[in-house]
């Protein structure tokens, strides 16, 4: 029997797959080489379920004999290794990224005589307007809390964005842009800064809003978002507040909480407020991430410690001294932070911590040192970036822009001119038109 080849994410099975198979069978045995997480993220959103699941599904469909993996949008592995008589594929992919991968399919095939079948695709079916649907739905915490985990597995480096309400939110939820080589780029989740939301809140001090009042505003945004969160914890507070907090944030479904090896009540450096804090004992603060990592329900929530060694002039050795200590005592990673308008000493830092023998994630937040590329912190090892507060400090002058041109003019003409249609914003509501 001639051997057939289709190469599938499969992540949503709709009409068009399942007319794809059914082509397929028609030339032979059925191999799917089913795309991993790895593969499918390397050029659009992770997807919706895992590779278990996928491949679970496409087991049980009629007329596949075989699934094996595909690792890359390159089948050509695949390919030499199987030498299929059929490639059976959609024939949506000859524009776009999948142009380059289509040719190489084409070239690898005349190694050995092989064909290319392409399927007319199949009118009436998005994929996209399947997805839209999927998140206007919502998701549940369970799924989110985990996303994060499954992106850290798949991903060189996972992209986080400030929330101060529900609408920053679902700017990071909907926000993609096309590259040139058609790779879909996003933000892969949101950052629940203290910083952020204190000053939306107009408060100068972040121990004036409390905890409640900051859940207020998560709940707000996770009632319209599906992309995971980690949460700003500041000094994580009294070590039995502490084991309250993860349990509340846990069920909530957030990813993730940060907090600092810092003591002493926090000022909003916005308004120019910063007071001085100590830092804390390295036993005190391992004493909080252990009682934090027990009183979990899940293994998916993450604690991850700040360090603020370099904040405070204490030095690398201290930094370093400070992450191994806190891994020991269960953190699940850890982040680093500089006031040093040059990445020199973060990379240093990265370079150093990559050798520890129980490394864990590591997140970066390139704020002071910001030119710097997401690909030179991925060599380094970075496997998060967030970018802390850049949402809410590009609305602020814009706003004051437009109040300074209805006080000077006494009229909205000059200010309308430069707003966006009232439409735009409402089109990232779900359920609007």
């Amino acid at each position: 029997m001639k051997k057939v080849y289709v190469g599938m994410s499969a992540d949503l099975i709709h009409p068009g797959h399942l007319n794809i198979l059914k082509v397929a069978a028609q030339y032979g045995e059925v191999t799917v080489g089913l795309l991993t997480d790895s593969a499918i993220t390397s050029y659009k959103r992770l997807p919706f379920m895992k590779f278990e699941q996928r491949k679970m599904v496409i087991e049980n469909i009629k007329g596949v004999s075989h699934v094996i993996t595909q690792s890359t949008l390159d089948y050509s592995a695949n390919l030499r290794l199987l030498k299929p008589d059929f490639v059976v594929h959609g024939d949506d992919w000859k524009e776009g990224i999948q142009r380059e991968t289509r040719q190489r399919v084409i070239d690898t095939l005349a190694e050995w005589g092989g064909e290319l079948i392409e399927v007319p695709y199949t009118d009436g079916i998005s994929s996209t307007a399947i997805q839209k649907t999927l998140k206007e739905m919502g998701t549940t915490p369970d799924i989110r809390r985990n996303r994060l985990r499954r992106l850290l597995q798949v991903k060189p480096i996972v992209r986080f964005l400030d929330i101060h309400n529900a609408l920053t939110g679902l700017i990071i939820e909907n926000t993609t842009i096309t590259l040139p080589d058609g790779t879909i780029r996003e933000f892969d989740g949101m950052w629940g800064s203290s910083l952020t939301d204190s000053t939306a809140k107009g408060k100068p001090d972040i121990e004036a809003v409390d905890f409640s009042a900051r859940i207020s505003t998560l709940n707000e945004v996770l009632e319209v978002t599906t992309k995971p969160i980690i949460y700003d914890g500041d000094t994580g507070g009294q070590a039995e507040h502490f084991i309250f907090t993860v349990r509340t944030l846990e069920r909530l479904g957030i990813s993730a909480i940060i907090i600092e090896d810092k003591t002493g009540l926090k000022k909003n450096s916005l308004f120019g407020n910063d007071v001085i804090q100590t830092q804390d004992e390295i036993s005190n603060f391992c004493e909080k991430i252990r009682v934090g990592k027990q009183s979990q329900a899940t293994d998916e929530f993450m604690i991850i410690a700040r360090i603020e060694s370099l904040i405070l002039d204490k030095g690398m050795d201290d930094a370093l001294i400070r992450a191994k200590a806190y891994l020991d005592a269960g953190a699940d990673g850890i982040m680093i932070h500089s006031r040093k308008t040059s990445p020199d000493e973060i990379f240093k830092f990265c370079n150093l911590y990559n050798q520890l023998p129980n490394r864990k994630t590591l997140v970066v937040v390139p704020s002071s040192y910001n030119m710097v590329t997401e690909d030179e912190l991925t060599s380094h090892g970075a496997n998060i970036v967030i970018y802390a507060n850049h949402l809410l400090r590009s609305a602020y002058p814009a706003m004051l822009n437009t109040a300074k041109l209805i006080l000077t003019n006494a009229r909205s003409a000059e200010a309308d001119a430069h707003l966006l249609p009232i439409k735009d914003i409402l089109e990232l509501i779900p359920g609007t038109k």
